[in-house]
């Protein structure tokens, strides 16, 4: 599985002998670097590049080009290398851009020898810088490893080595420069999007007809300008700074018709789709942004994804701000760990002789060694809250349009609220943030229908930091944030699709149950006492029995007639008190087999107080998604390795839109009945 690297992020190499893949919007000038264990050059002869593109184990490009694999094998590198640089930079003096904001964002793969991808890295965030540190291969204690770096020079190449510690920095650069000039008739132009399967770039466009997002043929008196395809039926860019062509249909008889297949050419591919159905993927936003100014982040937009609706468009976008703020966090995080870890380095090496413990140049060296620290973490930190101000600028301007389901209860949309006529894709239960940038909220979205149920803990546990210590309140609110998640249930269906149950043993619920009890959008009362408990339970088991018998039978429109196929919801309020064994057993089945036919549980419990049972209950609470009532960073993530923080989606106090909103789908209810 290939390694997506975020900058500072690191990913074993299992392999030695390895292919560097270099891709770009424009020629570059690919080469690399060796250095010691402390990353010194040791001269020019530890640099590979055009001029001279050979060094044990290592070998690059020998001329500009937009595309370039370098070969490395790491087994052959002298005992002195423990460093690996690929260095990038853009051409001089052959009238190219001079920057690599100008051109597409550069792309570096590592793979085996069969082609196959260890790791990759986007190269984000270059503006004015003419060559960039891409990435390293270093060695740590006998195994190498790679690190994404994308660290950036306004000053080119020659600013580049002399950062690295070359004294004859400007005279290698100008070197390089002059060998790159000399070849640069020979330099391969940017390639058009990829056929061939590469995706190191982009994904390859099938042979689609025009029904399938494909290009009609030329024919007749009429033509339709060629143009690659994407897999979702858009054209490829061309190159930056330079208009997309559009294909143009001009008119006559003997126009080709873009919306019948195309005639197979000799020699070309064979177009076997159905000439009349439509399969194509998705399409894309509509350019409904402003071209932003030059040299600034462009203007976001709501909608601003893929999908067939505007609903799976927001849900798509909402989606990527949560993986934007995943890799800007770790981006983060890797980094001043990276920072640590260079200065700790630099502290042990000072400390590792004895004369310099004491006296001026310890400590000099500490002092440089923590001004350098401090210079990486507050870079880091630059490019984070960069990061931020463009994920803060798209959230103002995605949470105003975000329908009801998506949305927070405190959105004008619910002021306009009606019962909608068809199933959202998702539901938001609350908000996800990390501690580096609480004000930065992103809204969780579940898909529906529900694939697991919910568990609102009301242990003390659910606590961020254990302070929340009244247990009564606890109670109070993880009750009122169930209400508050099956409410927004009922409001996202329609009419007569969704019907909740409610189990209150002891009654302790009835307060806060009163929104839902008074409008009459329950299916019955709340089921209270031992005899209430067991009625419902087992109807609500029998029900998932019916169900999976006739679907096993292959039979599901065997059910009788006046069976309710609408989507179930069960609140178990106060567990585990006033429930039997049986009554245990029977909400474990609930749990495991109803959501695959339309019963969901919403336990509200604290499983401290069910410890008695023992293991007893632990798949329970492993296949409940568990939620709180109070801000709570329990929500793992492993794909970057934080916790995400966690809050539940409540009613503003003193709101009346919870009232407002039941009020319309009891109507609705009453009109279905």
């Amino acid at each position: 599985m290939t390694a997506e690297l975020v900058r500072g992020q690191n990913h074993p190499l299992s392999q030695a002998r390895l292919e560097i893949r270099v891709s770009a919007g424009a020629p570059i000038v690919a080469a690399a670097t060796l250095g010691d264990e402390q990353g010194r050059i040791h001269g020019v002869e530890w640099v590979a590049h055009p001029g001279a593109p050979t060094l044990p184990g290592l070998e690059v490009s020998r001329q500009a080009a937009a595309d370039h694999r370098l070969a490395v094998d790491l087994d052959a590198m002298p005992e002195a290398v423990h460093r690996v640089s690929v260095l990038l930079a853009l051409p001089i003096g052959g009238g190219g851009p001079t920057r690599f904001g100008a051109v597409a964002t550069p792309f570096v793969a590592v793979t085996g020898l069969d082609g196959t991808e260890v790791a990759s890295y986007t190269i984000t965030g270059l503006e004015a810088e003419s060559a960039v540190v891409a990435l390293e291969l270093y060695r740590r204690q006998d195994a190498w490893k790679v690190r994404a770096i994308g660290q950036g020079y306004a000053g080119g190449l020659a600013d580049l080595f002399t950062d690295q510690g070359l004294p004859q920095a400007h005279q290698l650069a100008g070197g390089i420069n002059e060998a790159v000039a000399q070849g640069m008739a020979r330099s391969v132009p940017a390639p058009p999007t990829r056929t061939d399967g590469d995706r190191s770039r982009q994904p390859a466009a099938p042979a689609l007809g025009p029904d399938q997002g494909g290009s009609a043929p030329q024919g007749g008196s009429g033509s339709v300008s060629p143009q690659p395809t994407s897999p979702y039926g858009t054209q490829t860019p061309g190159m930056p700074g330079q208009p997309t062509p559009q294909p143009s249909y001009q008119g006559g008889s003997g126009a080709s018709d873009p919306t019948q297949p195309a005639a197979p050419t000799p020699g070309g591919p064979i177009n076997y789709s159905h000439p009349g159905r439509q399969n194509a993927a998705p399409p894309p936003p509509p350019p409904t942004a402003p071209p932003a100014e030059p040299g600034q982040p462009a203007r976001p937009v709501a909608g601003d994804a893929t999908g067939w609706s505007m609903d799976e468009r927001l849900y798509n976008q909402v989606w990527g701000m949560f993986e934007d703020l995943a890799r800007a966090t770790a981006a983060y995080r890797s980094a001043v760990d990276f920072a640590d870890s260079r200065m700790e380095k630099e502290l042990d090496q000072v400390l590792s002789d004895p004369r310099s413990r004491i006296g001026g140049q310890g400590d000099a060296a500490r002092e440089a060694a923590q001004t350098k620290h401090a210079q990486l973490v507050n870079q880091a930190r630059a490019a984070f809250d960069r990061d931020l101000a463009q994920l803060t600028a798209e959230i103002e301007v995605v949470e105003p349009a975000l329908p009801p389901a998506y949305a927070g209860w405190d959105n004008p949309v619910w002021h306009g609220y009606r019962v909608p006529m068809e199933i959202p894709m998702a539901l938001r239960l609350g908000d996800l943030h990390v501690p580096e940038s609480a004000e930065v909220r992103i809204p969780m979205l579940v898909r529906l229908p529900l694939e697991r149920g919910l568990w609102i803990d009301s242990g003390r546990s659910g606590s961020i930091d254990g302070s929340f210590t009244d247990s009564h309140d606890l109670r109070r609110l993880a009750m009122e944030t169930a209400v508050a998640h099956a409410a927004r249930l009922l409001a996202v269906y329609p009419a007569g699709e969704f019907t909740v149950h409610v189990i209150d043993p002891a009654g302790s619920g009835g307060q806060t149950l009163v929104p839902l009890v008074q409008s009459g959008v329950l299916a019955a009362p709340p089921a209270v006492g031992a005899a209430g408990v067991a009625d419902l339970l087992a109807r609500l088991t029998q029900r998932v029995d019916l169900v999976q018998m006739a679907l096993r039978g292959g039979a599901p429109d065997s059910l009788p007639p006046d069976f309710d196929t609408s989507q179930q919801l069960l609140i178990v309020n106060d567990f585990p008190h006033g429930f039997d064994d049986r009554a245990v057993n029977q909400l474990r089945y609930l749990a495991d087999e109803g959501p695959a036919v339309g019963v969901h549980l919403m336990m509200v419990a604290d499983r401290e107080e069910a410890a008695a049972y023992g293991p007893l209950l632990d798949p329970l609470w492993r296949s409940l998604l568990r939620l709180t009532p109070v801000p709570d960073d329990h929500l793992a993530d492993p794909w970057v390795g934080h916790a995400w923080t966690y809050e539940p989606a409540l009613v503003p106090p003193g709101s009346g839109v919870l009232q407002e909103v039941l009020a319309q789908v009891a109507a609705a209810r009453a009109k279905y009945r």
